[in-house]
């Protein structure tokens, strides 16, 4: 015989059940704009329209899980920033993590690849580089608008003779036709572009490693976006563990940490 009140215990169970699917869906689910500037395998835009790269598959596929969509923007880099602390953008894609940058924003728990920072400068005549940063003091240093490079290269920036280039292209002319001595950037944002501008003989690149960076997603910083933020730190610790992260950096041929 049933004890009284099982029958009415069962079915609250059952429609508990039930419902556990609707809980476990995203909270206002919506189109998310993913702002970033154009990064060479991470994010980048074709002439075909599409955008591709790391960052953007990523994102598409941690969309998905959520039951949110994803559009996407290229703007520049210093812009994206400002679009993302001022609320007007979802997703920042690409950024490393600096003491400024986290005032405004909030990163990934996990970062999703990651950069050698390294000095470029001319075939001939150009400048050579053992580490000592002293020696750029009478260099004229070409470096990209709102790029973090690291805290060794902060500390020593204050009293470089500095330039600001807006674009990888820029930052690569000014040094083919000796505007500046050299080039801080990443390989993998850098080398390809030096390959399609045809500057293989005119460019080299230093090989002691300035820096490493990581590069993660960040989002704005509010209650609504934390929630978003917890969301695809979940989906994407569940890329890293299947394996998929690595299949698509692969594809991509980016680094992961």
């Amino acid at each position: 015989m049933k004890r009284p009140g099982q029958h009415g215990l069962r079915q609250g169970l059952l429609a508990l059940a039930l419902l556990l699917p609707a809980f476990a869906l995203p909270v206002q689910a919506r189109e998310l704009l993913a702002v970033g500037a154009q990064f060479e395998r991470v994010f980048e835009y074709k002439n075909n329209g599409d955008y591709t790269g790391l960052g953007a598959e990523l994102l598409r596929l941690m969309a998905a899980r959520t039951g949110n969509t994803v559009r996407f923007r290229v703007v520049p880099w210093a812009r994206a920033q400002a679009m993302l602390a001022q609320g007007q953008a979802d997703i920042l894609i690409g950024p490393y993590k600096s003491p400024e940058r986290m005032v405004h924003m909030v990163f990934s728990a996990q970062p999703f690849y990651q950069d050698q920072i390294i000095f470029y400068t001319r075939q001939k005549g150009g400048f050579a580089w053992d580490g000592d940063y002293a020696a750029l003091k009478t260099r004229r240093v070409v470096l990209l608008n709102g790029w973090a490079y690291g805290a060794d290269w902060e500390r020593i920036r204050p009293g470089l003779q500095v330039s600001v280039a807006n674009s990888v292209e820029n930052g690569l002319n000014m040094l083919v036709h000796n505007h500046v001595d050299v080039f801080i950037s990443n390989r993998r944002n850098t080398d390809p572009v030096i390959a399609r501008l045809g500057l293989q003989g005119q460019i080299k690149a230093l090989p002691k490693v300035i820096d490493v960076q990581n590069g993660y997603f960040a989002f704005p910083r509010s209650t609504e976006s934390d929630k978003l933020r917890l969301q695809f730190d979940q989906q994407f610790n569940s890329l890293i563990n299947s394996g998929e992260l690595k299949r698509l950096a692969r594809r991509f041929d980016v680094t992961t940490p």
